[in-house]
């Protein structure tokens, strides 16, 4: 069936560029959901709208009965405003898809379509799964709440770009064993003083002086506190406080993010922040307000499905495009990861990195894009794993 995807490339081709026109953020994505309901209506597949966001929850059910496989696809996209200069950039200011998830929608459509035309031919039940706020690692719980992975044997999912390197070959396939992408959480820490005029310090308590003193304790915790084989990441990537340079402020916001291959670390992390942050407070006269934003866990691939679904990709890429380890995780993180906590299944990575078409940029940039060339491959690999994982 998946060699049928070879000749559907311009068709898939031509849906990423109309997603890629109309990118929406979080769980509110109408015109995307009316866009892949369309499409499913059109090839006759059964769906089921979520009330809680613009999710689908998609079924092809096969001539005779046996397993469950499940296919994924994220649809969200970012608060970005695009620089690519293609014809089909983004017609909503100060959004865009630059982190692939248009590709992902269409590459799913495109396995969908193949699958639906032969449906009597499969043995068992095909789950397709659109999901929102990926982006805010929020979107697939919604999912899992809504029973799209009940009664599922399995779960795959494919992320584009240049993820683990933007060296490997576009149309190369990346299926690991194991932790593949960390967990991602945002912390949040409100560092409390008490406000007075820079000339005379001493009458107030300086949450400035305090969150330069937290921001360089929580180095510490990775230098000192973890051994330094165990990946981990504690980022600051804002601080804001104060309006006036003469005036100490009341109040310094810290917003940072963790990353961790597992979760004893990752809660370890999540633990000493607020130690560390409260005891630095304390000690020069304030108080911190300390919230944690959880994210997603880490993304842990089931060893027997990675292996499976790379011995799919090699029989349609080639075994010389599909890579089955890698020296380092990647620190990023997916939400993928709650499937993964409920269903065994497999994450994988498609590049599509191609110097010479300037798809080698990273992702969440204003210039991203990708290598549409190699489309119909994650619509095949797709195609192949629910063929082969039914009909066995």
């Amino acid at each position: 069936m998946w060699e049928e995807c070879k000749d559907l490339q311009g068709y898939i081709l031509g849906m990423r560029r109309d997603l890629h026109e109309i990118p929406e953020l979080g769980f509110q994505l109408p015109e995307t959901r009316a866009y892949v309901m369309a499409k499913l209506d059109e090839y006759g597949i059964p769906y089921k709208k979520s009330e809680k966001d613009s999710s689908l929850i998609a079924t092809i059910t096969g001539g005779k009965p046996g397993k469950t496989v499940a296919l994924r696809a994220d649809m969200d996209a970012l608060p970005i405003t695009e620089a690519t200069g293609v014809s089909y950039c983004s017609r909503h200011e100060g959004r865009m898809h630059a982190c692939g998830h248009d590709t992902h929608t269409a590459m799913l459509l495109g396995a969908a379509k193949v699958l639906s035309e032969h449906r009597a031919e499969l043995r068992g039940t095909v789950r397709l799964l659109f999901q929102t706020a990926e982006e805010l690692a929020k979107g697939a719980p919604i999912v899992v709440e809504n029973g799209g992975v009940d009664g599922v044997d399995a779960v795959f999912g494919t992320h584009i770009g240049t993820i683990l390197s933007k060296d490997i070959p576009a149309g190369t396939f990346i299926v690991c064993p194991g932790p593949i992408m960390a967990s991602f959480d945002r912390f949040v820490i409100k560092v409390e003083g008490v406000g007075c005029h820079g000339s005379t310090p001493e009458k107030g308590v300086d949450p400035v002086n305090i969150a330069a003193h937290i921001v360089l304790g929580l180095e510490a915790v990775s230098a000192r506190e973890l051994g330094a084989c165990v990946p981990n990441v504690i980022t600051i990537g804002s601080i804001h406080g104060g309006s006036q340079y003469n005036v100490i402020p009341g109040e310094v916001v810290i917003e940072g993010t963790t990353r961790a291959l597992n979760e004893e670390v990752r809660q370890k992390l999540a633990k000493r922040i607020g130690e560390i942050s409260a005891a630095t407070a304390a000690a020069f006269g304030g108080t911190v307000d300390y919230t944690m934003d959880w994210g997603a866990p880490p993304v842990t691939n089931d060893d027997e499905m990675a292996a499976f679904a790379a011995s799919c990709a090699k029989e349609v890429v080639g075994e010389d495009k599909v890579i089955t380890s890698v020296e380092h995780p990647n620190m990023g993180g997916e939400d993928f990861a709650f499937f993964l906590q409920k269903v065994p299944g497999a994450f994988m990575f498609l590049s599509s990195a191609n110097a010479a078409k300037h798809t080698d940029v990273a992702h969440h940039n204003p210039k991203f894009n990708v290598d549409e060339d190699v489309l119909w491959e994650g619509s095949a690999v797709f195609v192949k794993i629910a063929e082969k994982f039914l009909n066995g």
